[in-house]
């Protein structure tokens, strides 16, 4: 009877034991923050995924998913240390860091860019040099200004013969409702997926097949600051949300149910358009050639050089400064 009691003690303190070890390692997770570029969607869906699965835990983070109350607050607040990640582009990073805001990219979530000029193949445009004398909406961006710019003198075009229009973030109806005949600032992963979608008969092209050089859309940021302080820290999150790639590409299908469960109530996800969005979006997100979020020194220099000759930037900015590769090659 004593040697049955004795077991029993010994089995219960180990499971308590073994409780206290568990909650001790939760408790000994990392706490880091990421906010994102937008609401939930199809582009965010290895984020989900790697917390889903765990992968966070197992490399000893807790991670703080935000969304942005304005599309300037990631940089700003990554910039700060207010949020230890954000996710941005790489035009709006290099904007920054010529206003001396010390924000720098460790890693390419999308290699190539979503943006063009899209348009009603109804209005009779065939390349972007048809869209002289014609309405282009945009969402007032200097960006946005110099694509349109670049696009159609490299077709032939004159640009000063292009009406600009600012319709803020009404894109898609203005477009729809013909108020202009093309857009600049709408992307082939969302606006184009959704006017497809309602039926109208719309197309896109492609930056850079008229001068545009190609660019990391979507890219992983932090301030210089936090980086010099927890670099190690950004590594291993990279490393798991790698592995959450990775299930999304092998298995689209579960990525998007795990990104259903997580979308923002005021900001609900369509099915179909996520669908076809991840579609889309997963073989600009990889090459073959690079690890993935790999960034080339290349592409940061073509983006900056072309930034400062279109006038988007007033002087010149060191593009080896604007990033550093968390991820080896």
């Amino acid at each position: 009877m004593k040697k049955s009691m004795m077991f029993s003690f010994i089995f219960i303190l180990t499971i308590l034991i073994g409780c206290s070890n568990t909650q001790s390692t939760k408790n000994e997770l990392e706490e880091i923050s990421i906010m994102l570029d937008w609401y939930p969607n199809a582009v965010h869906s290895a984020i989900y995924m790697a917390e889903e699965k765990g992968y966070f835990e197992d490399e000893g983070l807790k991670v703080k998913v935000e969304m942005p109350a304005d599309t300037n607050d990631p940089l700003k607040l990554a910039a700060t240390g207010k949020v230890d990640l954000a996710i941005s582009y790489q035009t709006q990073l290099l904007m920054s860091r010529a206003e001396d805001i010390p924000v720098i990219s460790i890693a390419a979530l999308v290699r190539h860019s979503l943006d063009g000029i899209m348009y009603l193949k109804d209005n009779g445009i065939g390349s972007p040099k048809d869209l002289v004398g014609k309405n282009v909406g945009y969402p007032s961006s200097s960006v946005s200004e110099a694509i349109l710019k670049t696009m159609v003198e490299y077709d032939g075009g004159n640009a000063n013969d292009v009406k600009l229009t600012d319709v803020g973030w009404d894109l898609m109806p203005s477009l729809a409702t013909k108020n202009v005949d093309a857009l600049v600032g709408a992307y082939v992963n969302h606006e184009l997926v959704l006017l497809k979608k309602e039926g109208y008969d719309v197309d896109m092209f492609p930056l850079t097949d008229y001068g545009v050089p190609d660019n990391y859309e979507l890219i992983l940021v932090t301030g210089e600051d936090t980086l010099e302080k927890k670099e190690e820290v950004f590594s291993k999150f990279w490393k798991a949300l790698t592995k959450g790639q990775e299930d999304v590409k092998n298995n689209p299908k579960e990525g998007l149910e795990v990104l259903f469960n997580n979308e923002n109530d005021s900001f609900p996800l369509d099915r179909d358009v996520e669908t076809e969005s991840l579609n889309v979006l997963l073989p600009l997100m990889d090459d073959p050639s690079h690890p993935f979020g790999y960034q080339e020194e290349k592409v940061w220099k073509e983006v900056a050089a072309w930034l400062y000759q279109t006038g988007v930037l007033k002087e010149e900015v060191d593009a080896n400064s604007a990033f550093k590769n968390i991820i080896s090659k």
